[in-house]
């Protein structure tokens, strides 16, 4: 029997190639016979670069750049298999997770770093970049990734502006002089799962900017400098960015690679589904299993077991979803892809217990089913 595993990282736990390797290791004391193919995925969140590159075969380049308060951090992107394409999280840049809780300060933050890996991958040669912008600490609107690259934001003295949130009311002129003449040669596909205006109740700073320790006033401000960067971007480079859909994400960044970059937004699983020739492996395989750390009815909203599910069916092949935990609604699920959800954990325990023993309680999933498989 064919097999073939497509799981989502375990949050706070396991890589997507772990959680592969792990139910390998089960499936494998049920019967060496089976033929097991691990493509790890995910859907443009935390862990897709190693996920990405684990699937073509692909490497890592570390980097150190400056992080969200501009104090240097040690960053990486991935290049996949093609040897073409590089892709980046911006999280590990000008992620949230690089500051401690009392640091995060929409206000001063900046997504520079983010531009400065863009500029390392071209100085390397990938015309291609694929950027995951989750995670982000930022609400600069991409200014601070467009400066890395070139641009220059000037206030009213002529003076370039600091490319952070606090001082996009500042920007009086948008300098394009100096901008890497090859990113206009570079293909930039932006990783976006939602659907965020760039401003308003919708928009970045009023549905995100409290998560990075925004207040109500800041909030305000926030939202008003978005809104008058959209309009010196509509003067300067003729691009209408405030009301797309996706152009809230990561602080404004999906809009900031729109205008800055001519980057087009697309779902990530998507992204991740077509770069990895999932459709190929789903074809080649006789069951397909997939996972991540949580299932629940949200699950069939674009998350990656769901993408991995629509990819299996169009091949008629079963799918099986397992996770540590089964949230509200999951039998919902049944009806959308998936013929069998199953949780991992076989006994009471804690948070801390089941990440503890994640490894071993995925490779017992694994037996389980190899056992289950033997009498289909």
């Amino acid at each position: 029997m064919k097999i073939l595993i497509a799981s989502d990282s375990f949050k706070d736990c396991l890589s997507g190639i772990k959680v592969g390797e792990y139910l390998t290791e089960g499936l494998k004391l049920v019967s060496p016979d089976f033929e097991v193919r691990n493509i790890p995925m995910g859907d443009g969140g935390e862990g897709t670069v190693l996920a990405m590159v684990a699937a073509t075969g692909g490497k890592i380049v570390k980097c150190r750049v400056k992080g969200p308060l501009f104090n240097y951090v040690d960053s990486y992107y991935g290049v996949l298999g093609d040897n073409k394409t590089a892709v980046i999280e911006m999280a590990t840049a000008s992620g949230i997770e690089l500051l401690s809780a009392n640091e995060r300060n929409p206000w001063l933050t900046t997504t520079y770093g983010t531009g400065q890996l863009v500029i390392d991958a071209i100085e390397r040669g990938y015309n291609r970049i694929i950027c995951c912008i989750g995670g982000s600490a930022t609400n600069d609107g991409g200014i601070g990734m467009a400066s890395a690259i070139g641009y220059r934001f000037l206030n009213k003295k002529g003076d370039e502006v600091n490319p952070v949130g606090g001082e996009l009311q500042l920007i009086e002129t948008i300098d394009m002089s100096e901008v890497d003449k090859r990113i206009a040669q570079t293909e930039f596909i932006i990783a976006c799962d939602v659907n965020n205006p760039l401003t308003g109740k919708d928009g970045a700073a009023y549905v995100y900017a409290p998560q990075k320790g925004a207040d109500a006033q800041m909030v305000a401000e926030l939202d008003n400098g978005l809104h008058h960067l959209a309009e010196k971007i509509k003067q300067y480079l003729n691009k209408d960015v405030e009301k797309l859909p996706g152009a809230g994400a990561a602080g404004g960044l999906g809009a900031g690679f729109v205008a800055f970059a001519n980057g087009k937004l697309k779902s990530g699983i998507e992204i991740v589904i077509e770069e990895s020739g999932l459709a190929s492996h789903c074809k080649w395989g006789d069951i397909v299993i997939t996972g991540e750390g949580k299932i629940d009815f949200q699950t069939k909203y674009g998350k990656t077991p769901k993408g991995v599910a629509d990819t299996a069916k169009k091949f008629g092949k079963p799918v099986i979803a397992i996770a540590g935990t089964l949230g509200d609604n999951y039998t919902e699920l049944y009806n959308a892809g998936f013929d069998l959800i199953y949780s991992i954990i076989d006994k009471p325990m804690n948070l801390e217990e089941a990440l503890n023993e994640a490894p071993q309680l995925i490779k017992n999933a694994g037996f389980t089913i190899g056992k289950m498989l033997l009498f289909t």
